[in-house]
């Protein structure tokens, strides 16, 4: 039989306490009563020491952000995005319950308590020296105390859990080292959080609660020196690096001057780079999602960030060694790459699904670019295939390296008409519109779908590629050249709207093309078609299609409802197991179409699999890249493939075919 009664605790006692089992349980929280000038004493150097020993080892790393090459392009506008994103990703830590929900709002939860005991460890390094300001008797810290108290116990049940998934379960992506002196620090935080509690258990007048207070003050100052050296030091610098990352998803950096040829060595590597590299919390969320990490490639973007930081570690930001390497060197360190090496760079998809995912701020794909431009722009990347895609794109203007008369066969067999400032659109064609067979079935249907709505468009008589396979290889020269043909082409033919089938072009016109002048508003074919939908024709039949979300449609751009509003008007819309922000890449992207045969298993057949498993009768793309790159995946990956279309032959099947008409 539990004894439980209440005690009235005199004057103005906050509440009463209780017995169970002859142990006081009391709603206010026991302090020691008095301290000597000796324990005085002893906790001021007890502080200075903690302190002293945080910033020693916290120094080194604060000067190798500062002393990092500024970035040229940084600005704090706009100030509002920046403080929602504080807010949002920080305060709220909606990012990382989002993406992880039990372990995240574990993290959560451990966050939160930390922010509801900041006012408590002030008041109890306070009182050690006499100058306490909220005494637990009071209303307010009585309350305060309790409130405490509630988050004390969720942060200890929290950090139980994330110590038995980390130490235990260990999922692949944290890594196959164990990190001892993490689990050291989670036992700490466990630790405060039990002798905050106890104190609840004790009387303020015995040795105990002296016991628990000198227990709690030396965990909490051991803590404190083991911050800069762990993947705790997020603790300190992640909210700066969200507050302060780089505005735009995924945005690449312009080069600041003709000397600067990208990350070539430390002395390239920028402040906001520095900051990222010191603030991974190596949660592997990046690796998990990474097509190339799971899929056998070299490539972790988790490992990247880390061989930075450990390059900054042992050379420094002022270093001309080399941050690239040919080979993959290992090291008994997490990751196992020490630094990171030629062949993990230019093997990103750049599908920027890492930095989505990422929950201290951190934007990979602009660093692995910024590596592939100090290899490729020093001519140290020695690639076949690359070589000809650069020639191919300097001598021909497009990616397939065929002639230019290709596409005017192309435009003339199929009748469109030149732009010549009239009409209301410029039909912009790309490498694949244009040269690819398929893609040029794409461009075709869309055309009648235009057509159809009585949209008057046109397309440019002569046509480069916007340069975007360059740009993500890191050639910035024949990037430039590009760019600067194309917006002379826009304004010579006095360009005002653009429309296009392939998301990389938009991407990379009304983006990338920013650093050469300001081009004509342009958009997918997805938001056109969707913006007409109530004129176009409702398909009957009920035909299943699965759509997949396109990287640089998806996440690069944020349209995932668009497409499906058309394929809803095709048949029956299926999901994908993954699909909108965590859709899987296809495997085109950052120029990688284009490099031949990659290594381990192919990004395009998982995907392919992927979508063949959901059983729909029709996969639905909306890119170019995606359709060519399903093509043959599909059959490799299933006896009987579904049908593979674009969202604009999906809606122009439906249409009437007129006589005479594209």
């Amino acid at each position: 039989m539990v004894d439980v009664s209440l005690v009235t605790v005199a004057g103005s006692r906050f509440a009463g306490s209780m017995l169970l089992s002859g142990l006081r349980v009391s709603a206010t929280l026991a302090e020691p009563e008095h301290f000597s000038w000796f324990e005085i004493g002893l906790l001021v150097v007890c502080v200075a020491a903690s302190g002293a020993l945080f910033f020693w080892r916290f120094g080194p790393i604060l000067r190798n952000i500062l002393q990092s090459k500024k970035d040229a392009d940084f600005s704090l506008a706009p100030v509002g995005r920046r403080v929602w994103d504080f807010v949002w990703e920080v305060l709220c830590q909606a990012k990382v319950i989002k993406q992880r929900p039990l372990p995240g709002l574990a993290h959560a939860f451990v966050f939160w308590g930390f922010l509801a005991f900041a006012l408590v460890s002030l008041n109890h390094l306070a009182n050690g020296i006499r100058l306490g300001f909220l005494p637990p008797a009071s209303y307010v810290g009585g309350f305060y105390f309790l409130f405490a108290a509630a988050w004390a116990l969720l942060v200890a049940v929290s950090i139980f859990g994330l110590f038995v998934r980390r130490f235990f379960v260990r999922p692949i992506w944290l890594g196959e080292k164990v990190s001892y002196e993490s689990g050291f620090i989670a036992f700490l935080i466990f630790l405060l959080m039990v002798t905050y509690l106890a104190a609840f258990f004790v009387d303020e007048g015995g040795t105990a609660v002296k016991a628990l207070w000198w227990t709690h003050t030396l965990a909490l100052l051991v803590f404190l020196p083991l911050i800069p050296h762990t993947k705790h030091l997020h603790l300190v610098l992640s909210p700066v690096t969200i507050f302060l990352k780089r505005d735009g998803f995924s945005k690449i950096p312009p080069l600041a001057g003709d000397e600067d040829f990208g990350l070539v060595a430390g002395k390239d590597v920028t402040q906001l780079i520095s900051l990222q590299a010191y603030s991974c919390v190596e949660c592997g969320r990046c690796t998990e999602h990474c097509p190339a990490s799971t899929t056998g490639k070299v490539l972790n973007p988790k490992e990247i960030i880390l061989g930075m930081r450990s390059y900054l570690n042992e050379f420094g930001p002022e270093s001309e060694m080399a941050l690239l390497t040919e080979g993959r060197v290992t090291s008994p360190d997490n990751p196992p790459a020490k630094y990171m090496s030629m062949e993990a760079a230019f093997e990103c998809t750049t599908c920027g699904s890492c930095e989505y995912q990422c929950p201290v701020g951190i934007q990979h794909v602009p660093i692995i670019v910024g590596l592939r431009r100090g290899a490729t722009n020093t001519g140290v990347w020695e690639d076949s295939y690359g070589t000809k895609l650069f020639l191919a794109l300097e001598k021909n203007g497009n990616a397939l390296g065929l002639s230019a008369m290709e596409r005017d066969k192309f435009i003339q067999k199929q009748g469109f008409p030149i732009f010549d400032g009239s009409q209301e659109y410029c039909l912009w064609l790309g490498c694949m519109g244009g040269y690819d067979p398929k893609g040029r079935e794409i461009i075709a249907d869309f055309a009648r779908v235009m057509g159809f709505l009585g949209t008057t468009f046109g397309v440019l008589k002569k046509e480069k590629c916007t340069g975007d396979p360059a740009r993500r290889l890191g050639n910035d020269l024949v990037f430039q050249t590009m760019a600067e043909a194309g917006l002379k082409a826009f304004e010579t033919a006095k360009v005002k709207k653009i429309v296009t089938i392939c998301p990389h072009c938009v991407r990379t016109i009304a983006n990338d093309w920013r650093e050469y002048g300001v081009a004509p508003e342009i958009e997918h074919h997805s938001e056109f078609m969707a913006r007409h939908k109530d004129r176009l024709p409702q398909q009957g039949g009920g035909e299943s299609i699965v759509y997949h979300d396109p990287c640089y449609l998806g996440r690069y751009q944020d349209v995932y409802e668009e497409p499906r509003e058309i394929v809803a008007k095709a048949g029956t819309l299926v999901e994908a197991p993954r699909s909108h922000e965590r859709s899987f890449c296809c495997g085109a992207g950052g120029g990688l179409a284009f490099l031949g045969e990659e290594q381990g298993e192919r990004v395009s057949h998982v995907r392919a699999k992927e979508l063949a498993g959901t059983g729909a009768q029709v996969v639905g793309t909306a890119c170019p890249f995606c359709n060519t790159m399903f093509r043959d995946a599909l059959s490799a990956v299933s006896e009987a493939p579904p049908q593979l279309l674009d969202i604009a032959q999906l809606t122009a099947r439906a249409l009437p075919v007129v006589e005479g008409t594209n």
